[in-house]
C-alpha cells in the first residue's frame, strides 16, 4: 500500500468498520461470511448513516478492499470468510483501529462519544487517552487518518472524522443542519463534565466570598443578620 490513504466509498469504509467491530464483539463467528457482513453493513442500530447494500455491492466493496490488502479472504466450510487487515497494512495499534471503526460506522464524533462507543472494542481509561490516539492518527508522517472538525455553534467539544473518504467539505449550512437535527437535551459526557467543573468552580468562589464577608463583618464589628 502506498504512503497516501486510498479514497474509499461509504460502503467500503462501512465494510472495514463492520469487520473491525465484529472481530471484537462476536469473535466466535469472525472472520465473517458475506451474508453476515451484509447484515452488519445494513444494521439499523449504531450506524450513521443507515444504508441498504446488496450482496453484489458488498462483494464489489470486498474486491476493491482486497486489492488494497485492507482485507483478507479465507476459505473454510461452504462459504468464504473475510477479515480486516487494517493494523498490519496501516501500521497502527488496536486502539486506533477501534477509533477508526467507530468513525466509519457512526460518522463524526467527539472524543467523549468515541470513548463510550468504543467500549466493546477497547476500554479507554479516560478521554485524554482517546485524544492522544486521535492526535497520533491526525499527525502521522505518512498522512493523517483523522481530522478535528471546527466546533459547531452551541457545542463545547470538537468532533473528529476519518479521512478515508477524503477531506471534509466544511459548509455553514451543513453545520447548521446538523445542529438542528440534534435534540436540545442531548448532551455529551464531556459537556456534562464541563458543567460539573463550572459548578464546582462557582461553589468554591461563593465559599471564598462568604469567608471574606465574614472576615469583613468581624473587623467592622457587624453581626450577620
Amino acid at each position: 500500500m502506498t504512503t497516501t490513504l486510498p479514497i474509499l466509498s461509504l460502503l467500503e469504509t462501512r465494510v472495514l468498520g463492520v469487520l473491525a467491530e465484529k472481530q471484537r464483539t462476536v469473535p466466535d463467528t469472525y472472520p465473517l461470511t458475506l451474508n453476515s457482513l451484509v447484515s452488519g453493513c445494513n444494521q439499523k442500530s449504531s450506524r450513521d448513516p443507515v444504508i441498504e447494500a446488496s450482496e453484489t455491492e458488498v462483494q464489489a466493496a470486498l474486491d476493491s478492499l482486497r486489492s488494497l490488502s485492507l482485507i483478507v479472504e479465507t476459505s473454510g466450510g461452504r462459504a468464504s470468510r473475510y477479515a480486516h487487515n487494517i493494523e498490519r497494512v496501516l501500521h497502527i495499534p488496536t486502539q486506533s483501529t477501534a477509533l477508526l471503526a467507530m468513525l466509519m460506522l457512526r460518522g463524526p464524533q467527539t472524543a467523549g462519544e468515541l470513548r463510550i462507543n468504543c467500549e466493546r472494542l477497547h476500554k479507554f481509561a479516560d478521554i485524554s487517552s482517546v485524544e492522544s490516539f486521535l492526535a497520533e492518527l491526525a499527525e502521522r508522517a505518512a498522512g493523517g487518518m483523522v481530522v478535528e472538525l471546527p466546533r459547531q455553534p452551541g457545542s463545547r467539544e470538537n468532533r473528529w472524522m476519518h479521512l478515508f473518504s477524503g477531506a471534509p467539505v466544511i459548509e455553514e449550512h451543513v453545520s447548521a443542519r446538523a445542529a438542528s437535527a440534534t435534540p436540545a437535551g442531548d448532551v455529551t459526557v464531556g459537556e456534562i463534565a464541563a458543567l460539573k467543573a463550572n459548578v464546582a468552580k462557582l461553589e468554591a468562589e461563593v465559599s471564598e466570598l462568604r469567608a471574606m464577608m465574614g472576615k469583613l463583618r468581624a473587623e467592622l464589628g457587624v453581626s450577620a443578620s
